[in-house]
C-alpha cells in the first residue's frame, strides 16, 4: 500500500493509521515506535520526514547505524552501481571483486592492517559477531568462562545476552550461557566503588590485576574478556585510558583474549576510527556491525592471525555475503577517510559537550554530560534531593523520559539508555553540520523546559 493510496479518515492522522496497523501486526517486542511514534516517508542527511510532512532532526541515526546519515549520495551511488554490475546479491562467503576491495579497505583501518589481523564474516547482527568471537576465544584457548562488565551491552540473542549488563531482559529468560563473571565498570558519575575520581579508577584497575592474578580469587582464568570502550547502552561511559591499557597488558600476559565490541563506537564516532584507539592498544578481536555496512546489515570480526584457531565452517551464516552492504560499507570508509569525518566528530561533539555543560548551569536537573565525540550521554538527576558522598545526584527516570517525549513533540529524534534510561542519548550521523548542532541544542532546551514543567511544574 503506498503512502498517497491511504485514506485516514477513520483516525486522527495519517501516523496513527500506520501505527495502529503496526501494532495490530507486529509483535509485542517492538520497541522504538512506542516512544518515537512517527511512520517514515523519506530521509535525507540528518533529517526524518514524516508520512504527514513532518521534519525531524535525527540525533539517533539508527542507534548509530547510519554513520553518513539517511540515503547519502556516496552510499546511494554504491547500491546503484552493485545492482548495475551482475554481481549476484548473496554469496555466502563466496569472494568476489567487491568483497575483496571492501576486505582491503577494512583491514587497513585496523593497526597494523593486514599484517596483523584476518577478517571473518558473520550473520548480519553485531550479537552474531559477539557470539562468534566468543566461541572463537573458547577454541583457541581451551576455557570456558568469560570476563564481562556491569553495563555493558553484546546483543540480545543467548550467549551475548549472558555478557549484557542489563537485567530487564536477561530475568525473563533461564539458563544463559553459563560461566559469565561481571566485574565492575569505571564510571566518573557513578564510580561503582564508591570512591570516585582518579582514586576510583586506580582503584578499579588494581582490581582487574589483581582478580586475574590473585591465587585465591576463586575464579578460573578466563577465555576470554569482553567489553565495549565506550558503553553505549549503558549510558555513554568511556573507558579510562590507564584502566583499558591495564586491561590489555594483563590479558596479553596471561594468554586471555581481548575482545573489544565497537558496534556502537566505532567508525569515527569517537573521533578515531575505533575508540579504543584513544587508549593506543590492539584487541586480539573486534567486533564490527552497525556503521560497518553503511547503513545495510553486515557484522565483521577483526581477528588477530595468532588467534585465528577455527577449523573451516567453525561458524558459519547463511548471509555472510551480502554484497550490497560491502559496497556501502566501502562507500562508507571511503567518504569517512575522504572528508575527515573522525575530525569533525571530534569537533562537533566537544561544541555540542561544551554547550550542553553550559545548558547544565542553567538546568540543574543535567547531572552529568559526557562522552567522546558524537556518541553523548547526558544523565537527568533530581537536584531538589540530597547528593551522595560522591557529590552524585539521584537519577530522574521520569524526567528523562519526559524530556525524550518533549523532544519528540519538538522534532526531534533521541534515544534514552543507561540504567533506569536516565541518560538521554546524542549518537547524530558523522556528517552533522555547525548549524545543525545548534539547532539540535535550541530544540533539546524547549524540550528540557518543558519537560519540567510537565513532570514538576516548573
Amino acid at each position: 500500500m503506498s503512502v498517497t493510496s491511504v485514506n485516514p479518515a477513520a483516525t486522527t492522522s495519517t501516523n496513527e493509521y500506520y501505527l495502529t496497523r503496526q501494532s495490530q501486526m507486529e509483535s509485542n517486542v517492538r520497541s522504538y515506535p512506542r516512544k518515537l511514534p512517527l511512520a517514515i516517508a523519506e530521509a535525507h542527511g540528518c533529517w526524518v520526514t514524516d508520512v504527514e510532512g513532518t521534519k525531524y532532526l535525527d540525533c539517533l541515526a539508527g542507534a548509530g547505524t547510519l554513520a553518513l546519515g539517511h540515503n547519502h549520495p556516496a552510499v546511494i551511488k554504491s547500491i546503484q552501481d552493485t545492482l548495475a554490475s551482475g554481481l549476484p546479491l548473496h554469496t555466502l562467503d563466496l569472494t568476489t571483486p567487491l568483497k575483496d576491495a571492501f576486505t582491503e579497505a577494512l583491514l587497513e583501518q585496523l593497526p597494523g592492517g593486514q599484517e596483523e589481523y584476518c577478517l571473518q564474516f558473520c550473520g548480519p547482527s553485531g550479537a552474531d559477531g559477539t557470539e562468534a568471537a566468543i566461541k572463537l576465544a573458547k577454541t583457541y584457548t581451551g576455557r570456558s568462562t568469560v570476563i564481562s562488565f556491569s553495563g555493558g551491552y553484546h546483543g540480545m540473542t543467548h550467549g551475548a545476552l549472558a555478557m549484557t549488563g542489563n537485567l530487564s531482559a536477561k530475568n525473563a529468560v533461564n539458563g544463559l550461557m553459563p560461566g559469565v563473571q561481571f566485574m565492575p565498570y569505571p564510571h566518573e558519575y557513578r564510580c561503582p566503588l564508591g570512591v570516585g575520581g582518579e582514586a576510583g579508577v586506580d582503584a578499579l584497575t588494581y582490581f582487574f590485576e589483581n582478580f586475574i592474578e590473585d591465587v585465591e580469587s576463586g575464579v578460573t582464568k578466563p577465555a576470554a574478556v569482553i567489553l565495549e570502550a565506550i558503553q553505549g547502552e549503558g549510558g555513554v561511559v568511556t573507558a579510562p585510558v590507564k584502566w583499558l591499557q591495564k586491561i590489555r597488558e594483563v590479558t596479553e600476559r596471561h594468554n586471555i583474549v581481548l575482545i573489544l565490541d565497537e558496534v556502537q563506537a566505532g567508525f569515527a564516532r569517537s573521533g578515531k576510527m575505533f575508540a579504543f584507539e584513544h587508549a593506543g592498544i590492539e584487541p586480539d578481536v573486534v567486533v564490527m556491525s552497525k556503521a560497518v555496512g553503511g547503513s545495510l546489515p553486515l557484522a565483521v570480526l577483526g581477528i588477530k592471525r595468532k588467534f585465528d584457531a577455527w577449523q573451516p565452517a567453525g561458524h558459519t551464516g547463511t548471509f555472510r555475503g551480502n554484497q550490497l552492504a560491502m559496497g556501502t560499507g566501502l562507500a562508507t570508509i571511503k567518504t569517512i577517510k575522504e572528508q575527515n569525518l573522525a575530525q569533525n566528530a571530534q569537533e562537533r561533539g566537544d561544541f555540542l559537550q561544551a554547550e550542553l555543560k553550559k545548558l547544565a548551569v542553567e538546568f540543574p536537573c543535567i547531572g552529568n554530560v559526557r562522552g567522546r565525540g558524537l556518541m553523548i550521554g547526558i544523565e537527568i538527576v533530581d537536584e531538589r534531593k540530597q547528593a551522595d558522598h560522591m557529590g552524585s545526584l539521584p537519577a530522574d527516570s521520569q524526567l528523562a523520559a519526559a524530556i525524550q517525549t518533549a523532544c519528540f513533540n519538538n522534532k526531534l529524534l533521541l534515544e534514552k539508555g543507561g540504567r533506569s534510561g536516565t541518560v538521554i542519548r546524542l549518537l547524530c550521523p558523522l556528517i552533522i553540520t555547525q548549524e545543525e548542532c545548534v539547532e539540535a541544542l535550541a530544540r533539546f532546551k524547549k524540550a528540557v523546559a518543558e519537560a519540567l514543567v510537565a513532570v514538576r511544574g516548573a
